[in-house]
């Protein structure tokens, strides 16, 4: 009896998504009948645990972003723009979430987080109410992404004069980047809508290597098609193996990431392919659970100021409505300062920062050694906008060397970052150096990706070999016979 006992205790433990959904346990032939009761109770008791006591009818819906469209659909509904043609964004029903108090809201999230009960372990799927209410569980496409590391930069903070600096290392996730937050919403929706009958054959992006692993595994995990639009030749070779290996159709084109999206918006409207870059506000409700991981390992206090790097600028707004939800449900007394950082070769929100937000131009992007944020003409422009607006916040850019120095500077202290999270690095240097982030400052970097993605930029600045670089941190490696004396 110990024995059957301690087997339904294992699979309770790692196959609790089965376990959950379906009841593991139930109808088993080992040992008695009453051991498969018995393992019933404890997943029926594990799983009471995750949800709210009360019954609810949370629900959310589609809003045109522009405040001039009244446009709204639901969330089944294939649909990218408003009426007007502005961008969409996901609202919740403010009123419902708000019948709940702030306690029980901690209370019921810090209760899931790293748990594995299905799908609530999850970072992002811990916060199901406020992410995709409406998702049966059953549909849901996770890989217990989020949860990611808050790390305290003890020792670089030092030598910013900082106390208070911490990276969120959103990097150490299934893919190896934040945006595996945002595809397990994307790609848990289509999967709903699929099992619902809708005509969705594929789901395809645009990409500059990031957001097309992501998409390409959590559709490999759902048996769903994936298409991919890369720009040739700028991307690193660890991005493109990533959807190739979960078996997208990849397509490498002669043009940037702007040329990739317009391509792929064309494409979505002729086919039954579902998009699923940023435009599609899907996305940074997953994307936004980052700002509510962040406040929570902080005992639900926020901090003073999160820096974020900068391409299609979804991201920025995910993060804003995070924090913003929080406090408007009263979990939160504040909002943050978001920083965004940019590659000074690929700068379009820092341009308009510095003019005022008065005159907004897109550009043609130059090569950057941050090539996730490569992007002259991002589509979350007016939504990066009116999040910087709201909590005034402040952009500022990095050049090839800063990013790549601040990051290589960083690594000496224990970290290994990608060249984005440096352009984020290199951002906080210069704020702390003008003084615009305090010494005080409780600070959080977001780390967008995981270094190990961008190795190749990371050996030639240690062999000294990056143009108009001089590799202020490079640690060369020495090259000599293998004779002990010479050693």
């Amino acid at each position: 009896m110990a024995f059957v006992g301690s087997v339904v205790g294992v699979r309770l433990d790692r196959n609790c998504k089965g376990l959950c959904r379906r009841g593991w346990g139930r109808g088993v032939s080992w040992g008695t009948p009453g051991m498969a009761l018995a393992s019933d109770l404890v997943v029926d008791d594990r799983y009471r645990g995750m949800i709210l006591d009360q019954g609810n009818d949370f629900s959310a819906k589609y809003v045109a972003f522009d405040e001039d469209d009244d446009s709204e659909y639901g969330l089944n509904e294939v649909v990218y723009r408003g009426k007007k043609g502005g961008l969409l964004d996901v609202e919740h029903d403010m009123e419902k979430l708000g019948r709940f108090s702030p306690q029980q809201w901690k209370d019921l999230f810090d209760r899931r987080t790293g748990r594995t009960v299905w799908p609530y372990g999850s970072g992002v799927w811990s916060k199901k109410e406020w992410v995709l209410p409406n998702i049966p569980d059953d549909d849901v496409v996770s890989m217990f992404e989020g949860n990611s590391n808050l790390f305290w930069a003890e020792r670089f903070g030092r030598e910013l004069r900082m106390t208070d600096l911490w990276v969120k290392q959103c990097g150490n996730s299934h893919t190896g980047s934040f945006k595996d937050l945002g595809m397990t919403a994307l790609v848990s929706q289509v999967n709903h809508m699929r099992k619902n009958g809708s005509p969705i054959r594929a789901v395809g992006c645009a990409s500059t290597g990031d957001t097309s692993a992501a998409l390409a595994a959590y559709c490999a995990a759902a048996g769903i098609p994936s298409i991919v639009f890369l720009p040739a030749d700028k991307i690193s070779l660890a991005q493109l193996v990533q959807p190739i290996a979960n078996g997208s159709i990849v397509f490498s084109l002669d043009t940037d990431f702007d040329g990739c999206m317009k391509l792929i918006q064309s494409i979505v409207h002729e086919y039954p392919i579902y998009l699923a870059n940023s435009m599609n506000s899907l996305r940074l409700e997953g994307q936004k659970t980052v700002s509510i991981e962040i406040a929570q390992q902080f005992d639900w206090v926020v901090p003073d100021w999160v820096i974020v790097p900068g391409g299609n600028l979804g991201n920025v707004y995910a993060f804003y409505k995070g924090f913003k939800m929080m406090m408007d449900l009263g979990l939160t007394d504040r909002m943050p300062r978001l920083v965004v950082a940019q590659a000074a070769n690929a700068n379009p929100l820092y341009l308009a920062y510095k003019n005022g937000w008065s005159n907004y131009s897109p550009l043609v992007a130059k090569k950057t050694l941050a090539s996730a944020i490569q992007i002259g003409d991002p589509v979350s422009i007016h939504r990066a906008i009116r999040a910087l607006e709201a909590c005034n916040g402040v952009v500022e850019e990095a050049t090839e060397e800063e990013l790549m120095d601040a990051s290589a500077r960083a690594d000496r202290t224990g970290m290994f970052n990608c060249p984005h999270t440096g352009v984020a690095l290199a951002a906080l240097i210069k704020l702390r150096e003008s003084n615009v982030i305090g010494s005080n400052d409780r600070t959080v970097v977001v780390s967008t990706a995981h270094g190990l993605k961008f190795t190749d930029s990371k050996v030639l600045y240690h062999e000294r070999k990056l143009h108009n670089c001089s590799s202020k941190f490079a640690n060369e490696v020495i090259r000599i016979p293998a004779d002990a004396e010479r050693i």
